[in-house]
């Protein structure tokens, strides 16, 4: 009797667990699965097509003779395909110089954040000062404040920023700097640190752990999902930025890709302008590759406290 309980609980938990709109009953019917099938597969073809079309699309004009692009644009390489493409948006456009500027640029501004977030969400978080509060409802409060308000007062500061006597314009650092300055990356890590469990500080104190310490060997160790989520937003970021570096790095020669592609496109070739707009893409849709599983796969910190 015990056994066929048991049975028959499974079998219930088990329908309610796949539950849905469609029951396991409808599910049987040929007619059914058809329908609900083809639709599954139309959803999936119009995902596909949206997300990765345009994306697929300029691969293609890259390595496309610009006769085709404007022609035929759907067809499959009428005239073959055209590698010159790339080689002359690399050499000759010197895409090149402008993609190390963008690299220089994201990594400069991924450190700043990186530094900023995960200190100011410690201190917030984990060490909780007694005007903890305070300072956390200023933070908040400049997540408010439109960004485009705060150019005017920003580019004053980096034109002539106090203690250094020096104007920051035509410098990496007048990029690398005001992106550290990001509130909401402060709160977004600060809000994850408060779901690691105390315990482990606890006991990381209990062995004389100090704050240095216990942020160096404990907490980042524990935080490399928000790390990776903040570190793609980041570079991102600084990747597409296109107004503030176009006013404070006026030299031609160190603005990144965001500035540079728009001047150049009136005297570029087309097909060899595409073949640059494509080099330009290459960093983040790595990065979306390379910390997918990071945002997919949750902290993993089941087995950090035992019971």
């Amino acid at each position: 009797m015990t056994d066929t309980v048991t049975v028959r609980r499974r079998r219930d938990k088990k329908a309610q667990d796949q539950r849905g709109i469609t029951s396991p009953a409808d599910w049987r019917k040929p007619s059914v699965r058809f329908s609900l099938g083809t639709v599954q597969v139309l959803l999936l073809v119009a995902l596909f097509v949206a997300g990765l079309g345009p994306m697929l699309l300029l691969a293609k004009f890259a390595v496309t003779p610009t006769q085709d692009i404007l022609r035929t644009p759907m067809a499959i390489f009428h005239n073959g395909v055209k590698l010159e493409n790339l080689d002359q948006a690399w050499n000759r456009v010197q895409i090149s110089r402008y993609f190390m500027n963008t690299v220089w640029l994201a990594l400069g501004s991924w450190a700043s954040q990186l530094i900023v977030a995960t200190t100011g969400g410690y201190v917030l978080s984990v060490l909780r000062p007694r005007y903890g509060k305070v300072i956390n409802a200023l933070v908040l409060a400049t997540l408010f404040v439109p960004a485009v308000v705060l150019l005017v007062p920003l580019y004053l500061t980096i034109l002539n920023p106090p203690l250094l006597g020096q104007s920051l314009i035509n410098s990496f650092w007048a990029v690398w700097l005001p992106a550290g300055a990001s509130a909401f990356n402060v709160v977004l890590v600060a809000r994850f640190f408060d779901s690691l469990p105390r315990e482990v500080f606890e006991a990381a104190r209990v062995d004389g752990a100090g704050n240095f310490r216990l942020f160096w060997s404990i907490v980042l160790p524990m935080s490399k999902p928000i790390l990776g989520v903040v570190s793609v937003f980041a570079i991102i970021a600084s990747w597409k930025d296109f107004l503030w570096p176009l006013l404070v790095l006026k030299d031609p020669k160190i603005q990144p890709l965001s500035v540079r592609l728009p001047a150049i496109a009136g005297a570029t070739d087309l097909g060899v302008f595409l073949a640059a707009l494509a080099i330009a893409t290459l960093i983040p849709v790595a990065l979306f590759l390379a910390f997918q599983r990071l945002f997919l796969g949750g902290a993993g910190l089941g087995g950090a406290v035992k019971g």
